[in-house]
């Protein structure tokens, strides 16, 4: 076949009918003239308008384009890719809040288990800053109403509110208001914050300003029995540490390990369904002293009484069983109440028995005469002959009263506080002067004179006690009668209950073990103990002791106890005044145990520059030590033994 398409064959067109003549026209020839129209000539048309190409606007358009997505695209790179972990953690910052969970504060309680502290609920009343800006609440002074009522519920200054509302860190979204307010300061905000929501709901003008206003549970320090043995229990700050005695002491193990909770938040409240993680707070360990609140309080009953009737600078009270070296009480006065310390005397705040230094006196002479006796120099009999006064190095040493030659017999000399008999037995301890105070020095420092008692307590001093070869001339002979160095009171105890222990000094303990959270009891270390003097030394020195209490010469006859044997000694001391460096006033002191022959119990007392009525030991401290140790003695039960006491003489005949 042929790719042509055939011919096609031609139709001949209808007829037309014919034109009336008026209208026809001859089409115009090459030679004929062009017909005129009437009215005129015919204007030229337009020239054809010609559009431009589109391609190069759409190129123009979709390069536009092009460069946007690309922007997109580099944004969206940097956002999920290359920042995507910084975004994150922003963002989780802004949902996730953090809370502590405060850890329980472990308790404090007496040797048969009396609460001493205890912590009770609490909460510390937060805020978020971002929770108050104007873009929030709808209203500019957010944070200065929320101040206003705030202020009287919480106890605190309007301005001060304001700014923590209002912090300088326009970003910051955690401000602690208020710490350790009572479950009723919470509720009352609660409370309050529930009136404004339900006001708000019905008045479109109440704005609830504290809605950004939270509460985290927290606890607060309570001491049952007031100011009783502050000064050994301490306080704790506002910032939930221990701040002082035992509560600083011991403040990792009461103060357990904080917890931590996580979760989402919108708006300032918890969103159920978003989860959270938590850390569980680690309650602290319970602490169980070696005190026991009835005999603490009868000593501090005792001495607050005193040194306000003696117009006193202050006292202490230091009862120690004898065999364990466990204090029993220790009772400062005056003393302050850790429940309300805004009520607090700064100077009062401490525990003045373990943090004063000061010269002993004449209960200071027992050591002498244990050195005397564990050295052999004399015997409890040995005659010595005392005259008015005694001229040694630079001075003239007399006794508290003036008196002709006495002949006393060692025994006499401690019974009758003789600083002159004293200084001539001590005298003995060496062929040299220098010699017996290397040797007196020895046993003072085997006594824990000069050293830390062993209670490792906050601020307890060790006392001044310098070396021999240091010793100024006087010092050489007023050191043997406690003048010249310093203690504190539980030092002074200590000296007295190494005696009645036979003369090994244990070291003494305030802390008898700890319980922690898993209620299993951890007993306190073993104190370290000290062979000091022998056996037969410490029987003769509690013999001796006896005299000064039994004795119509002895200078401890207030300190008697009916139906026990009591060994003790006075002490009346020129006091440094702490303030001028001078001598001013006096420290009265009374120091012993009991029952003699078979010692349970020491009692220290001292008071500090007694203004009123007496200041001599045996007068205003030896009722002290009557009225403690006799109620010590019911409290634990310790029978009289019955014994005879040993009535060795005071004097003899020449």
């Amino acid at each position: 076949m042929s790719d042509r398409e055939p011919p096609r064959r031609r139709v001949p067109a209808p007829a037309r009918p014919p034109r009336p003549r008026e209208a026809v026209r001859r089409r115009p020839g090459p030679a004929a003239r062009p017909v005129r129209r009437p009215g005129g000539s015919r204007p030229m048309p337009p020239p054809p308008l010609r559009l431009g190409s589109p391609r190069p606007r759409l190129r123009l358009v979709a390069l536009a384009l092009t460069l946007v997505l690309l922007a997109f695209v580099v944004r969206l790179l940097q956002v999920q890719a290359v920042d995507a972990s910084a975004y994150a953690a922003r963002a989780e910052q802004n949902r996730y809040v953090v809370h502590t969970l405060a850890a329980e504060r472990g308790g404090i309680t007496d040797r048969n288990g009396v609460a001493l502290a205890i912590s009770e609920d609490a909460y510390d009343i937060t805020a978020d800053p971002t929770m108050f800006r104007a873009k929030q609440l709808k209203v500019d002074d957010g944070p200065e109403q929320a101040a206003t009522l705030l202020a009287p519920i919480l106890g605190q200054d309007r301005d001060k509110l304001v700014k923590k509302l209002r912090p300088a860190n326009p970003d910051s979204r955690y401000a602690r208001l208020a710490t350790r307010q009572t479950p009723q300061v919470w509720k009352q905000i609660k409370d309050l914050k529930t009136a404004l929501t339900k006001k708000s709901e019905t008045d479109r003008g109440t704005v609830n300003v504290l809605a950004g206003v939270f509460a985290d549970p927290s606890s607060q320090r309570v001491y049952p029995n007031g100011d009783l043995a502050a000064g050994i229990l301490g306080w704790v700050n506002a910032d939930g540490k221990g701040g002082g005695g035992v509560e600083q002491q011991l403040d990792k193990q009461l103060s357990g390990k904080d917890g931590k909770v996580r979760y989402a938040q919108s708006g300032g409240r918890e969103v159920p369904t978003a989860g959270s993680t938590e850390t569980p707070a680690v309650p602290g360990s319970d602490v169980e002293l070696t005190i026991d609140r009835d005999i603490q309080w009868a000593a501090q009953n005792a001495i607050s009484e005193q040194v306000k009737k003696s117009k006193a600078d202050r006292g202490y009270v230091v009862v120690q069983d004898t065999r364990t070296g466990q204090v029993l009480a220790m009772a400062n006065s005056p003393g302050f109440d850790p429940n309300d310390l805004s009520k607090a005397d700064g100077d009062a705040m401490g525990n003045a028995a373990l943090q004063d230094a000061y010269e002993p006196g004449s209960t200071a002479k027992v050591m002498s005469m244990a050195a005397v006796l564990e050295r052999n120099v004399a015997t409890p009999l040995t005659h010595v002959v005392v005259p008015n006064r005694l001229h040694r190095g630079d001075r003239l040493f007399q006794d508290d009263i003036d008196h002709a030659t006495w002949n006393l017999t060692l025994n006499g000399v401690l019974a009758k506080s003789s600083n002159i008999g004293t200084i001539l037995a001590t005298g003995e301890l060496g062929k040299t002067q220098p010699e017996a105070n290397k040797v007196l020095y020895s046993y003072l420092r085997k006594f824990g004179i000069g050293g830390y008692t062993g209670l490792d307590f906050p601020g307890e001093t060790r006392g001044i006690l310098a070396p021999p070869q240091k010793w100024s001339t006087s010092q050489q002979y007023t050191i043997p009668f406690g003048q010249g160095f310093s203690i504190n009171a539980m030092q002074a105890a200590s000296v007295y209950s190494t005696i009645a222990n036979g003369g090994v000094r244990v070291e003494p303990s305030l802390l008898r073990g700890t319980k922690g959270a898993d209620g299993r009891f951890t007993p306190a270390p073993k104190p370290e103990e000290t062979r000091v003097v022998g056996a037969k030394t410490a029987r003769e020195l509690a013999r001796m002791l006896e005299s000064v209490v039994d004795d119509e010469q002895g200078t401890g006859v207030k300190a008697r106890i009916p139906g026990y044997r009591v060994a003790g000694k006075t002490g009346t001391a020129n006091r440094v005044d702490p303030a001028t460096g001078r001598y001013r006033g006096y420290t009265s002191s009374f120091a012993g145990f009991a029952p003699a022959d078979k010692p349970r119990i020491t009692v220290y007392c001292a008071i500090q520059n007694a203004t009123v009525g007496s200041y001599f030991g045996g007068q205003i401290c030896g009722p002290i030590y009557k009225q403690v140790m006799e109620f010590a003695l019911k409290t634990l039960q310790v029978p009289p033994t019955g014994a005879k006491s040993a009535n060795l003489p005071v004097d003899y005949k020449p």
